[in-house]
C-alpha cells in the first residue's frame, strides 16, 4: 500500500558498500587498452536474470562472444559454439552472448538463440557501455577472457578460440591473440564521438544529473557515507561512479528499463547513463564557470512530508552486539480520539544498520503498554519499513482506516551486527482532511510461499507461486522482499483467456534495497486472473553474502533462512469506502493455498508438487479429497481438504490465516514476516 519517494532514505549499510573499493573486474581508471582488457558489468539476459562478470572469478574462463539476432555468422558457427560449451563447460569455463545492437528486443532473441540452438545467456547491453569498452565492431566474435587478471586472452572468429580457451582451462598463461570478427557489422553511435567525450563537463552536464539523482542521499545529514556535492568530491570518486553504474549498484533502482513503468523512478535514464561514464572516461573535466552544486542548500529534513499529523512512539528495542533477535510484536495503544483515513505514513529510524524491517497493521480491542498482538489480529496496513523503502504514500483517493480505539500492531525484525544499540523508531501518520476523505479502500495481500526448498550450491534456483483474483480489482503496485540468497524476481498477470503480460522484472534482487514498485498506470486484474511470482535464488558460492551456501535453505524469518514474499497493493473494482467487500478478501486468500504449491501453473496439485510440511500433510488427505479421481487437487477439492486439516497456526507449513474482520476496519492479508 506504499509507494517509494526519493532515494535519500535509504539504508546507511546498503551505501556503504561504495566505498569497499572497486570489484575484482574493475580497473581504479578506464583501461588504456581496452581491446586487451575487460571492465566489470552487470547484464540482465534473455530469460531476466543478472550476470555479473567479477561473480566469475573462480571460472577458468569467461568466454563472451558478441551477438546480433538473424547474423548469418551467428547462424553458421552455432554448431562449434554448441561444441564449445559441451567441451569446456563442464570444465570451470563460462559461456556468455554480448547483445549490444541497438533496439534489440527478447520477443526476436530468444526464437532466433532457440533456432540456433543456443542454450547460452544472451546479455542485453542496452546502453552499449560494454561493448564500446571491449571495441566490438561484429558479431560473431569470441573473446576468451582470463578471470585472473580480467585480461583478454583471444578475440577473433570461433575456429581460433579453442587453443585460448583450453590453455586457460589448463591453468595456463596465454598471450594475447586476436583476428579480425567475421559477422554483421554493430553500429555504435557514441564510439564516433570518443574524440570529444572530454567536452562533457562537470558544470554542464553532470552536476545536473548528481544533483537530481545523487545528492539527495550524498550530502551532509543524510545516509551516503560520502557527499557528493563539489566537483572536488565528484571527480575523486568518479572511477568508482563508473564502476557502479556498469555494474547497477547505483542508483540501486532494480526494475528492468524494459518492463513497465513505474512512479517516481530513481533510475538514471539512457543519456544519463552514457554522459556520466563517457565524462569519467573522457578525464572528468570541470568546465568552466561558478560550481552547480556549490550553490545548493543541501539538508535532508527530518519528516521528509513535512510535519506528521501523528507521531507514534514505537516502543524501544534494545539490541545485543550478537546473536538473533526473535520477531518483536508491540502494540502502540490508540493514537487518536476518532477514526480517521490515513494518506501516507513514513518512518524515522535512528540506527538503519539493524533494523531489518518494520510492518504494521491495526488492531481492535483494549491494549495498554507494552502489550503485544499476532498478525492474526491486524486489519488494514499501515505501510512500513525496510532498507530502500521511503515513505509509504496511498495511491489517488485510497486509503486505509485508523479506527480511534485498539491501536497500532508493530512486527519488528531487528539483526545484531557487532555493537550493541539501543533503536527508536518513530511513525508519522498522515491524514486525509476531514472532508476529503478517499473514495477507495486500498489493500495490500502477500503472496508467500512457505514450500521454497533451495538446494545447496545452486546459483539460479527457481520458485514460482500465484494466486488467483475471484473478483475484478485494479493493480497498484507491486513489492517484492526475499532475503540473502534472493537473486531475481518478477512479477505477470495471465489472464482468463491465457495470454500472460509481465509487470515487472528484478534481473538482480537485492536484499538492501527493497524498493516497492508502483505503476504509473493501475493495471485492470479480471476475475479468474492470476498474479504469478516468479523467483531464483542464489545459494553458491558465488554470492558474497550467503550465509552458508552448503546448506538446504527454506523459508524462514531470519535473515538466514529465505522468503518467497511478493506484496501485492490493490483495491476491488466494485468496493468504496461507502460500501466494503471483506468477503472478497476471504475468497482471495483461500485461493492462495493452491497457487503458494502450484508450481506448474496448471490450476491443480499433482503429488508430485507437494512439498514441506504442508504438502505431507494434503499428501494425507489426497484419496480422499480427490473426488474426480483424477490423482491431482483442484481448488474445489482443496477448499474441502482445509476443512480436514488441523486447526491453528501451520507454523510455517503454510499461508498466515485470514484476517479478521473487525468494526469498520478495512482489512488485508495478515503479513507472514518479512
Amino acid at each position: 500500500m506504499t509507494k517509494s519517494i526519493n532515494a535519500w532514505r535509504f539504508g546507511l549499510a546498503a551505501v556503504a558498500a561504495l566505498v569497499v573499493g572497486v570489484q575484482a573486474a574493475s580497473t581504479a581508471s578506464p583501461p588504456t587498452n581496452p581491446a586487451q582488457h575487460v571492465d566489470d558489468f552487470q547484464l540482465p539476459d534473455q530469460n531476466y536474470l543478472a550476470r555479473k562478470l567479477s561473480r566469475m572469478q573462480d571460472a577458468k574462463a569467461v568466454v563472451l562472444i558478441s551477438y546480433a539476432a538473424g547474423d548469418a555468422q551467428i547462424r553458421a558457427d552455432a554448431p562449434a559454439y554448441r561444441a564449445l560449451k559441451a567441451t569446456y563447460g563442464t570444465q570451470g569455463v563460462e559461456f556468455l552472448m554480448l547483445d549490444s545492437r541497438l533496439g534489440e528486443t527478447r520477443a526476436k532473441v530468444r526464437p532466433d538463440a532457440a533456432a540456433n540452438g543456443l542454450d547460452i545467456p544472451i546479455l542485453f547491453d542496452y546502453q552499449q557501455l560494454v561493448g564500446e569498452q571491449l571495441n566490438v565492431t561484429r558479431a560473431a566474435e569470441v573473446i576468451v577472457i582470463d578471470p585472473r587478471t580480467w585480461s583478454i586472452a583471444y578475440r577473433g572468429p570461433v575456429d581460433g578460440a579453442d587453443k585460448a580457451i583450453a590453455g586457460l582451462a589448463g591453468g595456463q598463461k596465454i598471450a594475447f591473440m586476436s583476428a579480425p570478427a567475421k559477422g554483421g557489422v554493430i553500429a555504435f553511435p557514441e564510439r564516433a564521438k570518443a574524440a570529444t567525450f572530454d567536452k562533457i563537463t562537470y558544470v554542464q552536464h553532470v552536476a545536473p544529473i548528481i544533483e537530481k539523482k545523487c545528492a539527495s542521499c550524498h550530502q551532509p545529514g543524510a545516509i551516503g557515507p560520502m557527499p557528493l556535492n563539489s566537483y572536488e568530491q565528484v571527480k575523486g570518486f568518479s572511477p568508482m561512479i563508473r564502476e557502479v553504474i556498469r555494474t547497477n549498484r547505483m542508483p540501486p533502482y532494480l526494475a528492468d528499463q524494459t518492463v513497465g513503468h513505474f512512479m517516481d523512478d530513481d533510475r538514471l535514464t539512457p543519456d544519463q547513463i552514457k554522459t556520466m561514464v563517457h565524462w569519467v572516461e573522457g578525464g572528468a573535466q570541470r568546465g568552466k564557470g561558478p560550481d552547480p552544486l556549490k550553490k545548493v542548500k543541501f539538508g535532508a529534513p527530518d519528516w521528509p512530508l513535512g510535519k506528521p499529523d501523528v507521531i507514534v512512539q514505537i516502543p524501544d528495542a534494545k539490541i545485543p552486539a550478537s546473536g538473533v533477535m526473535e520477531y518483536q510484536r508491540p502494540v502502540v495503544p490508540s493514537v487518536i480520539s476518532e477514526g480517521r483515513w490515513m494518506k501516507a505514513t513514513t518512518f524515522r529510524v535512528t540506527d538503519r544498520q539493524v533494523v531489518h524491517h518494520i510492518l504494521t497493521g491495526v488492531v481492535a480491542g483494549d491494549y495498554k503498554d507494552g502489550d503485544t498482538a499476532s498478525e492474526g489480529q491486524w486489519g488494514a496496513s499501515l505501510g512500513g519499513y525496510g532498507p530502500g523503502r521511503g515513505s509509504n504514500l496511498s495511491p489517488k483517493d485510497t486509503g486505509a482506516w485508523v479506527p480511534p480505539s485498539g491501536g497500532i500492531a508493530f512486527q519488528n525484525h531487528y539483526t545484531p551486527y557487532g555493537r550493541e544499540t539501543v533503536e527508536k523508531t518513530q511513525m508519522g501518520i498522515y491524514f486525509y482532511p476531514k472532508g476529503q476523505e478517499p473514495k477507495y479502500v486500498l489493500r495490500t495481500f502477500l503472496i508467500a510461499d512457505f514450500t521454497i526448498a533451495i538446494p545447496p550450491g545452486e546459483e539460479y534456483h527457481p520458485e514460482v507461486a500465484s494466486v488467483t483474483f475471484p473478483k475484478d480489482a485494479v493493480l497498484y503496485g507491486i513489492t517484492p522482499h526475499a532475503h540473502k540468497r534472493g537473486g531475481s524476481a518478477n512479477v505477470s498477470i495471465r489472464y482468463p483467456d491465457g495470454r500472460e503480460e509481465m509487470l515487472i522484472a528484478l534481473p538482480r534482487y537485492d536484499f538492501l534495497w527493497q524498493y516497492e514498485y508502483f505503476l504509473a498506470k493501475p493495471t485492470k486484474i479480471p476475475a479468474g486472473s492470476k498474479i504469478i511470482a516468479r523467483w531464483t535464488y542464489d545459494n553458491s558460492k558465488r554470492n558474497p553474502d550467503n550465509p552458508d551456501y552448503k546448506k538446504l535453505v527454506n523459508w524462514g524469518e531470519q535473515t538466514t533462512e529465505e522468503m518467497l514474499a511478493t506484496y501485492l497493493h490493490y483495491r476491488w473494482v466494485d468496493e468504496t469506502v461507502a460500501k466494503q467487500t471483506p468477503e472478497y478478501e476471504k475468497m482471495l486468500q483461500g485461493n492462495l493455498m493452491l497457487g503458494v504449491m502450484d508450481d506448474n501453473l496448471d490450476g491443480k496439485l499433482e503429488v508430485s508438487e507437494l512439498r514441506g510440511q504442508l504438502g505431507d500433510t494434503l499428501k494425507k488427505y489426497i484419496a480422499l479429497v480427490d473426488t474426480n479421481k483424477d490423482g491431482a487437487i483442484e481448488q474445489t477439492e482443496m477448499d474441502a481438504a482445509m476443512k480436514l486439516m488441523p486447526k491453528g497456526r501451520r507454523g510455517g507449513g503454510g499461508p498466515p490465516p485470514p484476517q479478521k474482520t473487525t468494526e469498520a476496519t478495512p482489512t488485508t492479508a495478515a503479513p507472514a514476516g518479512s
